[in-house]
C-alpha cells in the first residue's frame, strides 16, 4: 500500500482539502464549508477538516486507509493558543497518523516560493501577507482579523459597502447605485434592513457582497470605484511594508504572489493590484501562476516524511 498524504486549505469561506499519494500525485479532492477558527468555535473548524478528509478519502476510492500525515493551513491559527487548539482536537478525531497545523498563508506560502524568498498577499473573506527574506527571515502583515483588521479583503469590502449605502441613505454622501444593489443582494427594499442583516452577518456573509461592489463599479458609479481604490491601497500597503522589512528596499527585486478569491487570475481586483504595485513597489516580480495552497500543504506533508518536491 502506497504512503497516503493529506493536505487542508482551511478558510474563511470554504475547505479545499487534497488526498496526495507520496510523489504529490493527487488522489482525490473536495471542497466543504468554511473551517477557519473562530474564537470558542475550535471544534466546529475540526469537525469540517475531518468530515472533508473522510469525502476527500471516498473521492479517491480510500476510506479505509489511514493517512500518514494531516498537513493543514488553516485561518484564524496565527496565535499559538488556537493553533495548538486545532492540532488537539484534529488529533482526538484520528484525521491521520500524524497532524500538522499552520496558518493558511503558511501552505500558501510554500507553494509560490517553496523555501525561497518572496513576498505573498492572500485576499478573500480576510486578508494578510506573508513574505521571506533572501536570508530565510519570515515576516508577516495584518490578517488581524475582522473586527481589528482584514483592510481590503471581501468582508471589509462587504462592510465599507454597507457604511457607504447607509451614509448615502442619510445624505451625509451622494446617492451611489450600492445602495439598491445591496439591497438586492439581501433581498430587503428597505435601508433600515440592512441593520439587523449586518448585525448577524458573518464575514463570509459580508464578503458575499464584494462581487456586488465589483458589478456596480463596472458600471461607473463613483462611490463604488472609490472603495475599491481604497482597498488596493490597503492591500498594497502590505507587501510594501514587507518589501521594506525583508528585502530592505521596495525597489529590490521581490518575488510577489498573489492568491485568495478576490485575486486570483480573472478577478477583478487583481488586474488593479498588480497596476499598484508596480507605481508601489517597483522592484516586484508578480508571479503569474496561480497559487494553490493545498497543494503548498500537500508539500509540508511530503517534507515532514523526508520527501522533497521539486
Amino acid at each position: 500500500m502506497s504512503v497516503i498524504v493529506v493536505g487542508v486549505d482551511g478558510g474563511g469561506s470554504k475547505t479545499r482539502v487534497v488526498v496526495a499519494d507520496e510523489h504529490g500525485k493527487a488522489l482525490g479532492t473536495v471542497e466543504g464549508p468554511a473551517s477557519a477558527v473562530r474564537p470558542g468555535a475550535v471544534d466546529l473548524s475540526a469537525d469540517v477538516i475531518a468530515a472533508c478528509v473522510r469525502d476527500a478519502l471516498a473521492h479517491a476510492g480510500m476510506e479505509h486507509v489511514a493517512p500518514k500525515v494531516l498537513y493543514a493551513g488553516v485561518a484564524g491559527v496565527g496565535r499559538e493558543p488556537e493553533r495548538e487548539a486545532l492540532w488537539q482536537a484534529l488529533v482526538a478525531r484520528e484525521v491521520a497518523e500524524d497532524v500538522a497545523v499552520h496558518p493558511d498563508a503558511m501552505i500558501a506560502l510554500d507553494d509560490a516560493f517553496g523555501e525561497g524568498p518572496g513576498v505573498l498577499l492572500i485576499a478573500g473573506t480576510g486578508s494578510v501577507a506573508f513574505g521571506r527574506g533572501p536570508d530565510g527571515a519570515f515576516g508577516r502583515c495584518g490578517g488581524w482579523g475582522p473586527v481589528l483588521g482584514d483592510e481590503g479583503s471581501g468582508a471589509w469590502i462587504g462592510r465599507r459597502a454597507l457604511n457607504i449605502a447607509t451614509a448615502s441613505t442619510d445624505g451625509r454622501e451622494p446617492e451611489t447605485a450600492l445602495t439598491d444593489a445591496l439591497l438586492t443582494a439581501i433581498e430587503a427594499d428597505d435601508p433600515a434592513a440592512l441593520v439587523p442583516w449586518a448585525a448577524h452577518a458573518t464575514p463570509a456573509q459580508l464578503a458575499t457582497l464584494a462581487p456586488v461592489v465589483f458589478r456596480v463599479a463596472a458600471t461607473g458609479d463613483l462611490r463604488a470605484n472609490t472603495l475599491l481604490s481604497l482597498a488596493v491601497e490597503e492591500l498594497v500597503l502590505h507587501v510594501r511594508t514587507l518589501a521594506r522589512r525583508l528585502f530592505v528596499d521596495e525597489r529590490a527585486a521581490i518575488p510577489v504572489a498573489l492568491a485568495g478569491g478576490l485575486l486570483g487570475r480573472g478577478a477583478p481586483l487583481r488586474k488593479r493590484v498588480d497596476h499598484r504595485l508596480k507605481a508601489a513597489v517597483p522592484g516586484a516580480q508578480l508571479r503569474v501562476e496561480d497559487v494553490d495552497a493545498a497543494r503548498g500543504a500537500v508539500r509540508g506533508a511530503l517534507r515532514l516524511l523526508g520527501v522533497e518536491l521539486a
